[in-house]
């Protein structure tokens, strides 16, 4: 067997299905086409199901297996109805990527908008979407994980987790709450159910998408701003997160 055909075989997800929550996003877009590529069945979930489909559309145009949902993170009954549509149509899910999140300009400090004056809404909702999203889609889809006593759980953090980036308290605050729950989880279920069933987080660097391109293109040059500036560089990117809390402004 050649290198390539052993590490296909390694890494291969055939007869497993996955199930992406906030599928159609950016990050999430790009990981049901990694899934599926691996050869796993994918449903992407979303509140748009118009937006979610047509990311099952383009798997399935490659000859994948992919189905789109209507969810709200926020909502348990439709996170059941979700499962139930799942398990209908591939069977129990065996990989759970919590990619549902992002911050608002509300809760995202400016000159004109300090920290004093951050808008309550705004901040629950980012702390919502980012963290008790994941902690109920937790629930919901591990629960039936456990009762297999296998499965695989990747919540999706960020850098900003660990060293907390300047203007975005609340999504920095979430996404730590992330990382700790997921070590808290793993440790859990493991200990409780099975050592078969894993809870990982990621945590991405920086992309740019609809939610953050007020902060790193300037809306009417549609230049780079100075933040943006400062995280297209190579050499910040590879320097120590230390340096992003005292730099990026």
């Amino acid at each position: 067997m050649d290198t390539a055909a052993a590490l296909s075989d390694l890494f291969s997800l055939r007869g497993r299905t996955a199930l992406v929550m906030g599928g159609s996003g950016a990050l999430g877009t790009a990981m049901a086409h990694g899934l599926s590529c691996a050869g796993a069945r994918v449903v992407i979930a979303g509140r748009r199901v118009a937006a979610c489909e047509q990311v099952a559309e383009a798997i399935r145009a490659d000859g994948g297996e992919a189905l789109g949902v209507a969810w709200d993170v926020l909502d348990r009954a439709t996170l059941e109805t979700a499962r139930h549509t799942t398990e209908a149509a591939f069977g129990p899910v065996d990989i759970l990527v919590n990619a549902a999140g992002g911050n608002a300009p509300g809760a995202t400090t400016t000159t004109e908008q300090p920290f004093f004056s951050l808008d309550q809404t705004s901040v629950a909702a980012v702390l919502g979407s980012n963290f008790e999203g994941t902690f109920l889609s937790c629930q919901v889809f591990g629960r039936a994980m456990a009762e297999h006593e296998q499965g695989c759980i990747v919540n999706i953090a960020s850098m900003s987790a660990l060293r907390p980036l300047t203007r975005i308290a609340a999504y920095s605050a979430a996404k730590a709450a992330v990382v700790n729950f997921t070590q808290w989880l793993a440790t859990h279920l493991a200990q409780e159910y099975s050592p078969r069933l894993r809870v990982n987080a990621l945590a991405p660097g920086f992309f740019l998408t609809e939610q953050n391109r007020y902060l790193l293109i300037d809306s009417q040059s549609g230049e780079w701003t100075a933040r943006g500036r400062r995280a297209d560089k190579p050499s910040w990117r590879t320097r120590r997160w230390g340096g992003w809390v005292s730099q990026m402004t």
